[in-house]
């Protein structure tokens, strides 16, 4: 008999741009440490896993409350691994122990200024729906119709040309991956890719969403987390 919803967090050991990323010290915490509690205290999940192929990123997940049953072969570890592929091993591991979900919710381990009531609402409208995907999503801050490139030689060329004398409020508003978690509903089947007619997209406020792949963008995502916490303070 299967069971209702498992939280999978994947999370390597060989970060090139941010070292030890995942449990670098983030406010006092390693990294990853935030999207565990934030799983856990959602209380939507029957467990919350970490797939790592490393033995130190395993012991501190395991201190904040996440399940390592195995650690993650090295052919699902390097550079070039996707994340469907390591989340789609760690459910096969699982269901070779007799462990069958009906909901799988990836969780990235570089999520700090996730929120419960996102992980909820989707999994919610995921719930009441036949789309087979939620995912956590935020507005673009600027319209992408008014974008433009560097050519070969370092000049503008505009990607929408057509647009360069639209008002900004008359151009339709574009939304992009956010990068924080990612519900799939394993009873049902899409031929969709996960931005298709398939998803659901939960709409974050900007404030709250900040990839960490550089150390300018973890500075930003300090400093939002900061105001993040200074406010519900305040409240």
């Amino acid at each position: 008999m299967a069971k209702n919803a498992i939280a999978i967090i994947p999370a390597r050991g060989g970060s090139k741009r941010i070292p030890r990323k995942n449990i670098k010290d983030f406010f006092g915490k390693p990294l990853i440490a935030y999207s565990i509690e934030v799983a856990l205290a959602s209380n939507l999940f029957e467990k919350v896993v970490v797939t790592t192929d490393d033995k130190e990123i395993a012991k501190i997940a395991q201190e904040y409350g996440a399940e390592v049953p195995f650690l993650r072969p090295e052919k699902l570890s390097d550079d070039f691994s996707g994340t469907a592929d390591v989340i789609e091993h760690a459910v096969s591991v699982l269901e070779s122990k007799g462990e069958y979900y009906d909901y799988v919710c990836t969780i990235y381990a570089t999520a700090p200024l996730l929120q419960k009531e996102y992980l909820l609402e989707a999994y919610k409208k995921l719930q009441e729906s036949s789309a087979v995907y939620a995912f956590s999503a935020t507005s673009m801050p600027f319209p992408i119709q008014r974008t433009f490139k560097l050519d070969k030689n370092g000049r503008c060329q505009m990607f929408t040309p057509e647009h360069y004398m639209s008002r900004s409020q008359d151009l339709e508003e574009a939304y992009q991956d956010a990068g924080q978690f990612y519900w799939e509903k394993r009873t049902e089947k899409s031929k969709e890719i996960i931005f298709g007619k398939d998803s659901i997209p939960i709409v974050l406020p900007r404030h709250l969403v900040q990839d960490i792949d550089t150390l300018e963008d973890w500075t930003r995502a300090e400093l939002l987390y900061k105001v993040l916490k200074e406010t519900k303070y305040e409240k």
